[in-house]
């Protein structure tokens, strides 16, 4: 029996951004073998890719699926959109290292992103391990997350406890001698907004030693986004770093323009000898948790304080005050209208699907908001935020490529989650013609994989890693909606993962056959 597949007569892109050219994909022992006119050996599978694209396996590099290979089910949601590799523990948010204390932390705060799966105390070396036990279904590198060693390190407070410092950078050399691929921040989120420039560059210093990443949502992404860049590349200089601008946009009415602000920062930063890139999700709106409407003032001390916090009638008063200022760290409530606040997940699953003004009516929207997050901590939201002419911008620049921004796929999630990289080369690329075919292919591609060190992946050569996704161009697409994302993208035809086909003629085949990537 042999293991070669031959991919036959599609148009090869090899992820670099060259056009694509007419020929046959040898692949053998998970590797890309030959590209050119191959013969077939005796037992060797073939796949007709006649008007078939053929590119290197997509890698997403911004996902919210640390815990999804310990679902209990194979979840094909990726690769059903041409993805192979995902880089999650993003946005400050990942599921290690963890002590009992700050497990409970984690699923007080964040536990929608765990999508039902167990949140359980260990290293990140042994979240690793488990994660490869269980079985991913697509490969998975993961970042560590600064929230999670601030937690556990330092538990909820704002205010850092003699030693904590230094323990975060102990666990933090640990996730990487683990095999983390960089750290991450969420700075408008608890409790990395508490973290001050300083914190986090001693933490660069760390990932600077193993020649990691440092991801980043921004401390700001709307009025003073160039402020929040210039953070964002002091601190990748603080560890001389790759650095990575997550979900780039310019976010919420008073910030329309300003795409071309936040490209003028990163390319300065570029030129300036800062390896910086970034990424974006092709939708107008956005989705986090319903807790980042409000200042970080109302997050100090965990969920049982803020909730205690927003009962109170004074304390709520004055929250109101911080969220209407709109600066940073006051939360995005002034940079979106509560008719654009879709409820995605909430305890009471009556609201789910509903916008903020429906469900509050002829109350005041805000005080809503609080009971809302009164009766649920963890509840989620999509919001309408941004506008067209800054997401093509953004999405046409070279440095920017490709990431979902993905959560877990469980309940009402933003379609990105389902159909991502699909929109983006059947709206913006077929359709609308605001990038090439070429181009599209290598900000889904090579312009991540390197950025994270992913040596082997996101090109389309000889001996590169046989992960590889075969789509129709006349038909890829996604016709998910924020009130029905999960609809199964049109178009990706097959799916190689380490050379064994995972997807075929459109179907998920249901193997596990994803690996933890280790850096």
């Amino acid at each position: 029996m042999t293991d070669q597949v031959i991919l036959r007569g599609g148009t090869v892109f090899d992820g670099l951004g060259s056009p694509g050219r007419r020929a046959d994909v040898e692949v053998r022992s998970g590797r890309v073998a030959r590209i050119g006119q191959v013969a077939a050996g005796a037992g060797a599978r073939e796949v007709d890719c006649d008007g078939l694209y053929v590119a290197p396996g997509f890698v997403d590099a911004h996902s919210h699926s640390d815990v999804v290979p310990a679902m209990d089910e194979p979840q094909p949601f990726k690769l059903l959109q041409g993805v192979t590799t995902e880089v999650a523990g993003n946005c400050g948010f990942s599921f290690a290292p963890l002590t009992e204390e700050s497990a409970d932390l984690v699923r007080e705060m964040f536990d929608e992103l765990a999508g039902g799966a167990d949140v359980f105390p260990g290293s990140f070396a042994a979240f690793l391990d488990v994660m490869q036990q269980r079985g991913p279904t697509n490969h998975m590198a993961y970042l560590v997350g600064h929230h999670t060693l601030r937690l556990t390190a330092n538990g909820a407070g704002d205010e850092l406890l003699p030693g904590a410092m230094d323990r975060m950078k102990e666990l933090a050399a640990e996730a990487f001698e683990a095999g983390a691929v960089g750290f991450s921040t969420g700075l408008i989120y608890p409790p990395g907004c508490f973290a001050g420039q300083a914190e986090i560059e001693e933490i660069a210093r760390v990932a600077g030693v193993y020649g990691r990443t440092y991801a980043t949502h921004m401390r700001d992404e709307g009025r003073f986004l160039e402020n929040a860049v210039d953070e964002a590349v002091a601190i990748a200089r603080a560890g001389g770093l790759r650095l990575q601008i997550s979900h780039c946009k310019a976010a919420g009415i008073p910030a329309h323009g300003k795409g071309r602000v936040l490209l003028d920062h990163i390319e300065r930063a570029r030129l300036a000898g800062v390896d910086i890139a970034g990424d974006q999700y092709p939708y107008l709106a956005g989705g986090t948790v319903m807790l980042a409407l409000l200042p970080n003032a109302a997050a100090v001390g965990g969920s049982r304080a803020m909730t205690a916090r927003l009962a109170d009638p004074g304390q709520r008063a004055s929250l109101r005050v911080q969220a209407e200022r709109g600066h940073p760290g006051d939360g995005v409530w002034a940079s979106t209208d509560p008719a654009k606040v879709l409820i995605t997940g909430h305890a009471d699953g009556t609201i789910v699907g509903r916008t903020l003004a429906e469900v509050a009516g002829s109350a005041d929207a805000f005080d809503t908001l609080c009971d809302l997050l009164v009766a649920d901590p963890t509840a989620a939201i999509v919001l309408e935020m941004m506008a067209e002419s800054d997401v093509r911008d953004i999405m046409v620049n070279p440095l920017v490529g490709i990431g979902s921004d993905n959560g877990p796929p469980v309940g009402m999630q933003h379609p990105r989650t389902y159909g991502c990289f699909p929109r983006v080369l059947g709206t913006y690329v077929r359709d609308e013609k605001v990038l090439t075919w070429e181009e599209a292919i290598r900000k889904a591609t090579s312009l991540i994989a390197r950025q994270f060190g992913l040596a082997g992946r996101g090109v389309l050569l000889p001996g590169c890693h046989a992960d590889v996704t075969v789509f129709d161009p006349e038909t890829i697409g996604h016709r998910g909606t924020y009130t029905n994302p999960g609809v199964t993208p049109d178009g990706v035809h097959t799916v190689l993962l380490s050379g064994q086909p995972v997807v075929v003629g459109g179907e998920f085949t249901g193997e596990r056959a994803g690996s933890v990537l280790r850096a």
